[in-house]
């Protein structure tokens, strides 16, 4: 070998992680459903909304972020889940997927009152101030206290405790008191504005007046962070992109190196990134619109004859070369009733996007959170053909799921002249290249998965494709043709298996046997196999961290003719993403092939690689 691989290979993560370190800021504004604070006025009707919610009741428009998101897949649970690069509950991840839109939380209401009560500490405490009791804190002995308490209970005032009880075993400051009374105030009114006054008594109105002046300073000091909070939502409201679509993005930097092929075809160390950014739309709360734009410059290897797409990572995998932009991919999630979830992609889906790949610690969507390289994540299985078409998963019951698609050619760039949008002679969505799968994946316990994969296809380019007519996984015999030098018939079976063995140990197998028939080429069917294991450990040393190890085959033929070579090709990888921070991970890893392009006279493959990803 003509280089070492320690050389460029590992300059220590902590060092790119100190270059790359960027600080992030999120601005979330809040919106607070309160009413203003009126002056409670006896026998007169205020006029409000059905609606009236206690300041403690705040709800965040922050946007979500997305963790890794770029394509969402759809999992044995009745819910999408962003498995696919979206990201997902599972991270999000931005490769092949996008996640699902997630439910906006509720802030505490108790931790927005500790926040008022500090502000109104500092900011206020020097003007607002007006009797020495003022000074102190609101203890349970204290007539007010006790008052209050009263009327919380007469009336149900504060709902907005996460427990929804009233605090009665310690002491509030005055502005945690003040933002109880406040509710008071509103419930009152609410009652009076319902003509319901007969239901509130005298004696408690005559109270809430004293507690009223008593506490007017405090009072005066919310109304004015409320009023403030009201005028920055109401700019948010109106500066926002959409109500309906949020943004997720992934950035992929690659400092990489091939060490093994020595001589004229030998490589340098490169450095290259792959960007995506997806649109990801959701117009009932539970479809979901993916519309992705990507851009990279990831250039291959120079790998000896015969290895095909053999050790391919996951940042090559949808490259636009050069860093030109498109979109890439665009698919529509949507469910019908409880069991069944439908999918539709008009440009570059694959058969991954729906079905279950049973390879839950070690499957990213080809994204730049886990394994390096493609085969690492799944069964190739999954690769056979890509496009548009449809696809849906039906849960039979808790362990049962039937999953179904048909995808038609239809990638981007140069293979758009043939496949399902192309109107011309062999082409189209049912008259060129296609595969339809079916498989059922069985859940007899939350620690294990097995799913069983059948794929019958017409290939018009290599097998292994994702629908793009070049391959993506596997050695040049196994995908035997290239673009528009012949066609292939194709029956595939496949078995997936996962089994945690704890929340941190996850082992991943796959198996699959390939019957091609290479039409015209006089030589009949031709055997092609692929298999795996992979270990996989959760959270290592940090949450958020994968330490992971992949061996196997990568698809080669079996019985290839003409004098060819049968040796098999071994991939062996490992990697260790360690998570910097909430959107930034550092990914070293290694892959090794011996025997590459199914043959033994070749040199080995050697690739290293130091990765670092920001989702956001």
């Amino acid at each position: 070998m003509r280089k070492i691989l320690l050389n460029s290979l590992f300059t220590s993560p902590a060092v790119l992680g100190a270059a790359l370190v960027m600080s992030s800021s999120a601005f979330a504004a809040q919106k607070t459903e309160v009413v203003g604070l009126p002056a409670l006025e006896v026998g007169t009707q205020t006029t409000q909304t059905a609606s009236v919610t206690p300041l403690t009741e705040v709800k965040s428009l922050s946007t979500e972020k997305t963790a890794e998101a770029v394509k969402p897949q759809l999992q044995a649970s009745a819910e999408f889940s962003p498995a696919k690069s979206v990201v997902v509950a599972e991270p999000v991840k931005v490769a092949q997927a996008a996640p699902e839109a997630q439910a906006t939380p509720s802030v505490d209401s108790l931790e927005q009152i500790n926040r008022y009560s500090r502000e109104g500490r500092t900011a206020n405490s020097a003007g607002q101030v007006t009797s020495v009791s003022q000074l102190s804190d609101v203890r349970p002995t204290d007539w007010a206290f006790q008052a209050l308490q009263s009327l919380v209970e007469r009336y149900g005032c504060i709902a907005g405790y996460p427990d929804r009880t009233y605090r009665g075993n310690r002491a509030l400051t005055r502005y945690e008191f003040a933002a109880g009374l406040n509710a008071c105030l509103d419930r009152v009114n609410e009652l009076i504005a319902a003509a319901t006054a007969d239901l509130v008594k005298k004696e408690d109105l005559a109270t809430l007046q004293k507690l009223q002046e008593e506490f007017a300073a405090e009072l005066a000091t919310l109304r004015g962070r409320v009023d403030s909070l009201e005028a920055r939502t109401s700019t948010l409201e109106k500066q926002q992109f959409s109500t309906t679509t949020k943004l997720a993005g992934e950035v992929v930097f690659a400092l990489t190196d091939e060490f093994g092929v020595d001589g004229t075809n030998g490589n340098n160390t490169v450095f290259q990134n792959r960007v995506r950014l997806a649109l990801n739309t959701s117009f009932t709360g539970k479809d979901l619109l993916v519309t992705r734009i990507a851009a990279g410059n990831a250039g291959l290897f120079n790998l000896p004859a015969g290895s095909g797409a053999e050790g391919i990572q996951t940042f090559n995998f949808g490259n636009t070369g050069g860093n030109s932009g498109l979109i890439d991919w665009v698919a529509y999630y949507f469910p019908v009733g409880e069991n069944l979830k439908f999918y539709i992609p008009a440009v570059s889906g694959l058969h991954y996007d729906y079905a279950p790949t049973v390879s839950p610690a070690l499957d990213a969507a080809d994204g730049g959170t886990g394994p390096l390289s493609i085969f690492a994540q799944r069964n190739p299985i999954y690769l056979i053909g890509g496009g548009a078409g449809i696809g849906a998963n039906y849960n039979l019951n808790n362990r049962f799921q039937v999953s179904l698609g048909y995808l038609a050619d239809n990638s981007t760039g140069t293979q758009l002249t043939f496949g399902a949008n192309n109107p011309s002679d062999k082409n189209g969505l049912f008259n060129g290249s296609y595969s339809a799968l079916g498989q059922l994946t069985f859940s007899p316990s939350e620690a294990l998965q097995i799913g069983l994969t059948y794929v019958n296809a017409y290939r018009r380019g290599a097998i292994f494709d994702g629908g793009s007519a070049v391959a993506s996984s596997g050695t040049a015999l196994a995908n035997r043709n290239t673009l528009g030098t012949g066609s292939s018939q194709v029956n595939a079976y496949g078995a997936s298996v996962a089994f945690k063995l704890s929340p941190q140990v996850v082992i991943n197998g796959f198996f699959s046997y390939i019957n091609a028939n290479f039409v015209d080429d006089g030589q009949g069917k031709k055997d092609i196999w692929t298999y795996g294991l992979g270990v996989a450990f959760p959270d290592f040393g940090k949450k958020g961290n994968l330490l992971g190890f992949v061996a196997g085959a990568e698809p080669y033929m079996g019985n290839p003719s003409g004098g060819a070579s049968n040796d098999v090709p071994l991939h062996f990888e490992g990697f260790y993403k360690y998570q910097l921070t909430d959107n930034i991970s550092i990914t070293p890893g290694v892959i090794w092939v011996v025997n590459p392009g199914q043959n033994d006279a070749n040199d080995d493959v050697v690739i290293g690689t130091l990765r670092t990803t920001f989702t956001f």
